[in-house]
């Protein structure tokens, strides 16, 4: 998330769409990662190692990242705060969202974005008896203007999953920002695909991660489900999406991350 380096190798972004004003001179699209980084700890070493998931967003050189499954002074994380490690290393703006204590520590959803965070609020999806689960809405400050982001990690049944999403669609604030164009990403615990078809569409929402054959993203090291989702309404232009399947990918979690290359409309 750093401006890339001199003697970049990571992957190219997609060539792009001339600017407006000055139409001699073409524009990066804007790179998004999502990933469930499973407290940085491997999904079949079972190692934690936060270098592992620092290095893989890093070669991926992304403007915002949504991670799910963050540790915040967790002991299997050797108490690190890893919302704060991993905004001071990429030097980028953060919103993190507590979902779930453990001990004396906490784990949830994180944002780093590279440009300004507009707004932000978090709300609850916990359904009654069951693990608490959330979503941060924010308005990102990108240069091509505003972008509602929510992002979230939905539970692991499929009633609960659907009574989630009906929630979020429904909730005052995420209403509040119905003319921003809006981009829903995360781990959506999804394993029959089922959402996409129902109240995200009834509610204008594309897919963007289908066919999901082309999408499959856990477990890690021989992916078979497609977890991981992003959908958009509005003025967003996906260009490309893509699962990151390199070693340290594998490796270094449960899941893949999800890329999107896109531009606001």
């Amino acid at each position: 998330m750093r401006s890339r380096p001199s003697g970049w190798h990571g992957p190219e972004r997609l060539p792009i769409l001339q600017d407006a004003v000055h139409p001699h001179v073409e524009r990066l699209a804007m790179r998004l990662l999502s990933w469930n980084i499973h407290k940085g700890i491997g999904g079949r070493d079972r190692r934690y190692a936060l270098e592992r998931i620092i290095d893989c967003i890093e070669a991926e050189n992304p403007d915002v990242c949504c991670l799910q499954e963050v540790d915040r002074h967790v002991r299997r994380s050797r108490f690190d705060d890893q919302p704060r490690l991993l905004a001071r290393y990429f030097r980028c703006h953060s919103v993190f969202q507590a979902n779930v204590h453990v001990g004396a520590g906490t784990y949830g959803n994180l944002v780093l974005s590279r440009w300004p965070v507009a707004s932000r609020h978090r709300i609850t999806l916990r359904q009654a008896g069951r693990k608490p689960r959330g979503a941060q809405l924010l308005v990102i400050d990108s240069p091509e203007g505003a972008l509602h982001l929510v992002h979230t990690h939905l539970g692991l049944a499929e009633r609960e999953r659907r009574w989630q999403v009906d929630r979020l669609l429904g909730h005052m604030l995420f209403r509040g920002a119905d003319r921003h164009p809006t981009l829903i990403v995360g781990d959506f615990n999804d394993w029959r695909d089922s959402l996409g078809g129902g109240t995200l569409a009834a509610r204008g929402f594309a897919q963007v991660t289908s066919p999901t054959a082309r999408f499959r993203t856990f477990p890690a090291w021989l992916a078979i489900g497609a977890l991981d989702k992003a959908f958009v309404r509005g003025g967003v232009d996906v260009r490309h999406a893509r699962v990151v399947r390199t070693s340290l990918a594998k490796a270094a979690s449960d899941h893949l991350p999800l890329v999107l290359d896109f531009h606001l409309r």
